[in-house]
């Protein structure tokens, strides 16, 4: 018999797989399919401090070993994912969950961290800072490790619970800013998130995306995924959520050797509304295959 579990943060997750934010809504509607239970946690739908109606369509965009979207981070504002969409998920949902916070100014993250904060089932704030930082021309917080800095360091100041700064990919050195996010007190670090890509239809000539270009995930950033969080596990002493384009079982290992403590399914399950699933129910028999008894003893283990 092989243990599945690992330690997030003092959270004790019962495996490590963990639907992204943005590809698993708030949760609630995967329970009519299967029991989410089985799930290690759930990394809910992106939330920001106003209601957003997101981007113009089309948002999305099929390509190979991939997809390009751009949503544009659709929700209904944080006060209502607290007062309608998380009691919504905890009718069906038992364990501890994931909240991902985005905003556009560093008092937008920290307004909308405090408040989540006092939500009892969230059990880890996950802070999205590849948004624009609207009052710095646009740039993505995250492309900036002193952005990155100022936002973590907001967030920690009206915050008890542990705080993961999700990473952008689009940036020369990831294991800088994810030093400087633990500079500032984080407890963890999630990445990666998309990568920045593009679609031209050949018949219009156009882009296909209306914003033109979106984040693009899927199998095909996996080895940029597996390469990133290696640098990041060896630049920082805190825990790394690994994702980015995992949709098997041995991608969980591959992704845990690199350094993650946990791992993250994005796109794979905008394909197969049943792949955390299988991922889940393949995983003892990936582990046995491969002589590991206990999950957590193989984080960071290809180091």
């Amino acid at each position: 018999m092989v243990n599945t579990k690992v330690n997030l943060s003092g959270l004790v997750l019962d495996n490590p797989v963990i639907p992204a934010s943005g590809t698993f809504g708030f949760g609630y509607e995967f329970a009519d399919i299967y029991d989410i239970n089985i799930l290690g946690s759930i990394s809910c739908k992106g939330t920001t401090k106003e209601p957003r109606f997101g981007n113009p369509t089309p948002r999305i965009a099929e390509c190979t070993e991939g997809l390009i979207n751009s949503v544009g981070l659709q929700n209904p504002g944080v006060d209502k994912v607290i007062s309608e969409e998380l009691p919504k998920l905890s009718k069906v949902y038992k364990k501890p969950v994931i909240a991902n916070i985005s905003g556009f100014s560093v008092d937008d993250y920290a307004y909308s961290c405090q408040k989540i904060n006092d939500c009892e089932q969230v059990g880890i704030i996950e802070v999205n800072v590849s948004c624009p930082n609207v009052h710095n021309g646009g740039m993505s917080f995250g492309t900036s490790a002193k952005s990155a800095y100022e936002v973590t360091k907001a967030v920690k100041s009206v915050t008890t619970k542990p705080v993961y700064i999700k990473l952008s990919p689009n940036v020369t050195d990831i294991a800088e800013i994810a030093k400087a996010c633990e500079d500032a007190g984080a407890d963890g670090i999630s990445l990666i998130n998309t990568l920045l890509g593009m679609k031209i239809d050949l018949k219009t000539r156009k882009p296909v995306i209306a914003n033109k270009m979106g984040g693009f995930s899927g199998p095909a950033i996996f080895p940029v995924a597996v390469r990133m969080i290696y640098q990041v596990y060896e630049a920082v002493k805190i825990p790394i959520i690994g994702m980015g384009g995992v949709s098997s079982a041995r991608d969980v290992i591959e992704i845990m050797l690199a350094g993650a403590t946990a791992v993250q399914v994005g796109a794979a399950n905008l394909v197969d509304p049943f792949a955390c699933k299988k991922i889940i129910e393949d995983l003892p028999d990936v582990m046995q295959k491969y002589g590991i008894a206990d999950i957590s003893e193989i984080i960071g283990g290809s180091h």
